[in-house]
This record gives structure tokens, C-alpha cells and sequence, in this order.
């Protein structure tokens, strides 16, 4: 058998690398230059700390390249930039609203007047050294199938951690609190369970794939197959009843879904998985009042308004975000230039979306929305060049769980979907929120590294 040179799988190496390099320069100039423009617009100056925060992220940026360069020479080159790019733009926008939010709420001496950007900027040095570490310390990523069961348990405990825990002010039961210190459990759990689904099913996608019955065109599953399915199905459907927390539970069920299809190649178990999802959420959405409230402010937004209207319609942000959407029109207001603040609550957090499309328009969410796919993409591209099918089955799972999340923010920020109190990836505020995309950054990063090897290292004879 023939054998290419190893130079050559080196020399490969080194053009992602380099084009890795370049496209780190792009990203974090298009991030200055997004905050230099709302300086200008908000301040009439320079932003004060232009300086120091474009030193920062450069240098930043350079330490995660340099962690790539030595850990991981085979990665794909688009990974890193794309993630430097957004955690850079959502400090970006950050600061904006910081600016707006200290004005509006300062005579009603409001919490939300704090800035969120300084915050933001500890937690994105801790999230990238925490993607250096599992860079450097995690050597392949079949290191995360020996744990695939501890993995599971630790995700089951932070899952149900927050229900004992008071909820936020919207009944929500997201976080654990412990003293003056918080953070959202469900953001780790969905990189978690994403290991345990890749591991499980990687040992039992025969008996998943190869048996059951076929009825009206469509081959079932076996009943004792269903097990599992059927536990992670309560499992979602308890998540949603007692922390109130839709968007974890339609993560939580979708990843799994997404991820039998890639295993089994089955039909069946996509219908059998969407049937289940609409069934609990009809029936959760008619007895929780939480959930009932959100469907309903989602499908009358503008009842807010009238003088008599359902006591569920606690907020005006689903018809805010509408009207700050529609006045972006195509191309923005610019940035600094339009009004997201009047938004109130959350709009640093999930609602940071109708910043992009109020200031940037059609253009620039669309914009934002292509690299969050590009992103998914390469993630599914490196799953189709793993040769194991652990590593396969693992990078399909965590681009499912990123694009699911993209879309539950941005399909309730749109009125697609009712709201579902998400943090938009790296763009919004939220340590928990940042540091689990970082991590999940890294393992992305790890597993196109082993891809990158498989297609380029020599095979010996």
C-alpha cells in the first residue's frame, strides 16, 4: 500500500494553522470596529478603553491560537476565529447596551443601570483558559468515552440541582445559588449529556439500528428499545414541570433525538421522537401555568396593551422585540444608533438578539445567523471525517446542541417559538452560559484535530 509523506500531513498542518492566524486578525478587527462605531455614535469619541480591550482580545486571542498550533496542528482552521469572533462582538454589544441601560434606569434606581461588560470580560479570560486547559490536558478525544456513565450522573445532579433552589422572579428554576455566587447548571449539561448519548449510543446502536417491526412504511423500534427513550423523555418532561425551564427540556430531548437518527439511520425514531415532544408539550402547556403563560403571550404578544388582558401576560418584551426587529428594516439603524434598551429586562441576555437585528438589520441577523450555521457546519463537517464512530456521533451531538439553542433564542425573540429564557451563545451575558460554549469550543476543536489527522497522517502499510 502506498504511503503519502509524512511531510506533506505537516505542511497541511501548517496552512490551517497560518489561515487560522488570519482569520483570528479579521476576527477580532471586525470586533474593534463594531465597538469603535457605537462609541462613536453613543460618545462622539473613541471608546475609552479601545486600547486595552483590543490588546486584551488580541492577546487573548493569540494564547487560544498558540494552544491550537501545539495541541492540536490538524484542527480545522475556522473554529477558534468564529468563536473569538462572537464572544468579541456580544463584549461589544455589551458595552453599548451598558451605556444605554446606565441612563435609562438611573432615575428609576434600577439594578439593571450595572454594567454587565466588565463581568462578561472576567468570564471570557476564565472560559478561554479553561479551553486552553482541555486543549492541552485532554490528548484524544476518546478520553471522554471512558466516563461516559460518570458523565451522566454529574449531568443528572446539576440537571435537578436548581429545583430545589428558589426561582428567578419569572418562576423560573434555572440556577444554583449559594451564597452570593450563582450559576445555570443546565449550560454544562447539555455538553454532558452529550458525551453520555455519544457513548451510549455508540455501544447500542445495533440493537437500536438492526431490530422492531415495520408499520405503514415506517420500522419501529422494539419496545424494550424504547426504554431509554422513554427515560429521557420523562426526564425533559420533569425538567419542564418543576424548574420551568422549556428551553433545557427541548434541548435536552432534541439532542437526543438528532443523535439516535445519526446512529440508526431510522425514520421511525424521528416520529416516534416528534410525536412524544408534541404530546408533552400540549400537555405540560395546558397544566403548568408558567409554560401556559409564555405559550399564550407568544401567541398574542400585542394583548399586553389592552386595558383588560390575561394575567399571564406579564411582559411587554415579545412585543418590544417585535417592534425593535421591524424598525432595524434591511440594513440597521447602526449600532449605538437605535433604541434595544427600551426593552428592559433580559435584553442583555436572550433578548441581545434584537440589538443585532434593531442596529444591523436584516442584513447583519442574517449575518450573525450564517456564521452561528457555519459554525454547525463545520462541526458536522468533522463528524463526517472522524473514522470512529464515538468521535462522530460526539461532534454531531454538540453542533446539535448549538443550533438548537441558536434556534430556541432567536424563534422567541422572533415570535417562531414562545420564549424560552436561553442565553444566546457567546453573544449574551452570562458566565455559566459562556464558559460551557468555550468548553464546548475545545472539544469541537479536539475532535476536528483527530479528523484532520485521519486525512492527512500517512497510513502505513
Amino acid at each position: 500500500m502506498k504511503t503519502a509523506p509524512r511531510s506533506t500531513g505537516r505542511r497541511l498542518a501548517a496552512r490551517r494553522r497560518n489561515r487560522e492566524l488570519l482569520l483570528l486578525l479579521l476576527a477580532v478587527a471586525v470586533c474593534l470596529a463594531a465597538w469603535t462605531s457605537s462609541g462613536l455614535a453613543l460618545r462622539g469619541t473613541l471608546p475609552p478603553g479601545l486600547l486595552p480591550y483590543g490588546t486584551g482580545l488580541g492577546a487573548l486571542a493569540l494564547l487560544l491560537h498558540l494552544a491550537v498550533r501545539r495541541a492540536a496542528p490538524y484542527a480545522d482552521p475556522l473554529i477558534l476565529p468564529l468563536a473569538v469572533f462572537f464572544s468579541g462582538f456580544g463584549l461589544a454589544l455589551l458595552d453599548r447596551l451598558d451605556l444605554s441601560y446606565a441612563l435609562w434606569h438611573a432615575a428609576k434606581g434600577d439594578w439593571q443601570k450595572l454594567p454587565a461588560a466588565p463581568a462578561q470580560v472576567r468570564w471570557t479570560v476564565i472560559a478561554a483558559l479553561l479551553a486552553v486547559a482541555v486543549l492541552v490536558v485532554v490528548r484524544h478525544h476518546r478520553l471522554f468515552q471512558k466516563y461516559v456513565y460518570l458523565t451522566m450522573t454529574v449531568a443528572m445532579v446539576l440537571l435537578a440541582a436548581p429545583a430545589f433552589f428558589p426561582g428567578d422572579t419569572l418562576g423560573a428554576k434555572r440556577w444554583i445559588r449559594l451564597g452570593g455566587l450563582s450559576f445555570e447548571p443546565d449550560e454544562f449539561v447539555k455538553v454532558a449529556i452529550t458525551v453520555f448519548f455519544a457513548g451510549y449510543l455508540t455501544a447500542n446502536r445495533d440493537a437500536l439500528a438492526l431490530t422492531g417491526r415495520r408499520v405503514w412504511g415506517l420500522r419501529l423500534p422494539r419496545g424494550r428499545n424504547l426504554g431509554p427513550v422513554l427515560a429521557i423523555w420523562v426526564v425533559s418532561l420533569l425538567v419542564l414541570v418543576f424548574e420551568r425551564d422549556l428551553g433545557t427540556s427541548l434541548i435536552f430531548f432534541g439532542v437526543f433525538v438528532v443523535m439516535l437518527y445519526t446512529a440508526t439511520e431510522r425514520t421511525g425514531w424521528v416520529v416516534i421522537g416528534l410525536l412524544m415532544a408534541a404530546v408533552g408539550a400540549a400537555v405540560v402547556g395546558d397544566l403548568e401555568p408558567h409554560v401556559h403563560g409564555r405559550v399564550e403571550a407568544w401567541l398574542h404578544p400585542l394583548d399586553i396593551y389592552e386595558p383588560v388582558h390575561d394575567p399571564a401576560l406579564i411582559s411587554q418584551q415579545p412585543a418590544q422585540a417585535l417592534f425593535g426587529l421591524g424598525s432595524g428594516g434591511v440594513l440597521g439603524t447602526g449600532l449605538g444608533q437605535g433604541r434595544p434598551f427600551l426593552i428592559g429586562f433580559a435584553g442583555r441576555s436572550d433578548f441581545i438578539f434584537t440589538t443585532v437585528g434593531e442596529e444591523l438589520g436584516l442584513a447583519g441577523s442574517m449575518a450573525v445567523l450564517l456564521l452561528y450555521a457555519l459554525l454547525c457546519e463545520r462541526a458536522l463537517r468533522t463528524a463526517l471525517s472522524l473514522t470512529d464512530p464515538f468521535g462522530k456521533l460526539l461532534a454531531t451531538g454538540l453542533a446539535a446542541a448549538l443550533a438548537l439553542q441558536v434556534f430556541v433564542v432567536v424563534g422567541g425573540v422572533t415570535g417562531l417559538i414562545p420564549l424560552t429564557g436561553k442565553a444566546l451563545p457567546f453573544l449574551a451575558a452570562g458566565g455559566s452560559s459562556l464558559t460551557a460554549n468555550w468548553l464546548l469550543t475545545a472539544i469541537l476543536i479536539k475532535l476536528s484535530d483527530a479528523a484532520g489527522r485521519a486525512e492527512s497522517e500517512p497510513v502505513r502499510a
